[in-house]
């Protein structure tokens, strides 16, 4: 789960880690209010979507469908960004107002863009560097990995791939916890002297005990700033979490912001499925995350894209089974449906069942393509074979994906 910038900065808070004053409005007006309780005399003005490239990104109300795209590869398009600076309350509310209940366009959101519902109103400071820092999980070390970079304020793949002597790289020991040595590690990386050490240090432990207090996927700042005053501060922040511990965190659930999320990821969590959407034409409907995978795989070596991952899990039943294939059929892009099912704890002829009373429930008006293999395959194709339903049966896997090829027309 993810959330917005205002929000991680709320979780943030809660352990110490320095930040500039700032409060979210979703009204121009709001906008306004927010700064004068911020105070001072220059605010930032923050549009609130899950995407990053805010401030290079282009409001597609704004520009043109050449420039939309420009701004969707992270190009240079004319039109203000998402991110704007504001030195009176008059701009504050002019700058809210161009953003609230428009689209935002950013080279993370393709160019259907985000429609912004929300804008953070923040204080400006006096920045005299830029840096990044994350920290999320290595697997390949079963320890927290704080990642740190001086090139703040930039893409972190684009330092990775061009620049990776720039990455500084700390793991950390999660028996013992994030050491003071280890922070002030990763402060003398940065180039972080004097003063500004100690306000380096408290912020690296207050990232360390939000990602595992949190139990956090990642948690990103970017820019990391340090002022002419010496102060070490998070200029930004991204946040989301695992989701198989918010069982633990009813609070952050409470963050939630379903407009940000696809309206299938959305109807498939209610049913417990493993689903996300992608770009082709051809819906999956598959028991397994390896399998999936391979399915996936083989619709691409045979020429054709896959519309979804979709896992159903090794023991969904009819219902399961039937709210999947009703989420297939709602992409509008799904040209052709291929079900691959290997029976372990799962039983074919329940997939079977499931699929035969989604059909009666929605129709089919696209090509479907079965593949059962495991327990009870044999009576789950005897079920298909005796409805009147136009389902393709295959026997293997690359049957079935030659099948649902040729049946799209791909």
């Amino acid at each position: 789960m993810k959330i917005h910038e205002y929000q991680a900065k709320e979780v943030l808070r809660r352990f110490g880690v320095p930040l500039l004053a700032g409060g979210a409005a979703t009204t121009p007006d709001g906008a306004v209010e927010a700064a004068g309780k911020v105070g001072g005399s220059l605010w930032v003005v923050k549009s609130q979507i899950h995407a990053g490239g805010r401030g290079k990104g282009r409001f597609k109300e704004q520009v043109d469908a050449d420039a939309i795209a420009l701004a969707a590869a992270g190009k240079d398009a004319p039109g203000a960004g998402g991110v704007r600076l504001a030195r009176s309350l008059d701009e504050v509310r002019e700058q809210a107002a161009a953003m609230l209940g428009n689209t935002l366009v950013t080279k993370q959101t393709g160019i259907e863009g985000k429609q912004v519902r929300t804008v953070y109103v923040e204080a400006g400071c006096d920045i005299d560097r830029e840096l990044y820092v994350s920290v999320l999980l290595d697997r390949s070390k079963n320890q927290v990995l704080f990642m740190a970079s001086v090139a703040g304020g930039m893409d972190i793949e684009e330092v990775a791939e061009h620049t990776p002597e720039k990455i500084l790289k700390v793991w950390v020991n999660p028996v013992t916890g994030l050491g003071g040595w280890q922070a002030r590690q990763l402060a003398f990386g940065l180039g972080i002297r004097g003063t500004a050490v100690r306000s380096a240090v408290k912020l690296f432990q207050g990232l360390y005990r939000t990602y595992v207090e949190c139990d956090c996927a990642m948690v990103e700042i970017n820019p990391l700033v340090v002022t002419k005053g010496g102060e070490v501060l998070a200029l930004d922040a991204k946040m989301s979490f695992d989701d198989n511990a918010l069982f633990r965190h009813k609070d952050l659930v409470e963050y939630r912001d379903e407009h940000e999320e696809d309206p299938s990821e959305i109807a498939a969590g209610k049913w417990n499925l493993s689903y996300v959407k992608l770009d082709g034409n051809i819906g999956c409907m598959v028991n397994g995350a390896g399998l999936a995978m391979s399915t996936m795989d083989i619709i691409q070596f045979k020429g054709a894209e896959p519309a979804n991952f979709l896992d159903v899990g090794g023991g969904a039943g009819k219902e399961q089974v039937s709210a999947a294939f009703r989420i297939i059929t709602s992409d509008p892009s799904v040209k052709g449906i291929l079900v691959n099912i290997f029976g372990g704890i799962m039983q074919c002829d329940v997939i079977a069942e499931g699929v035969i009373a989604a059909v009666q429930e929605v129709g089919l008006t696209v090509p479907l393509v079965c593949r059962l293999s495991g327990t009870n395959a044999e009576l789950g194709k005897e079920i298909l074979a005796n409805t009147d339903l136009d389902i393709i049966a295959a026997s293997t896997l690359e049957e079935a994906a030659d099948a649902i090829v040729k049946a799209v027309g791909a």
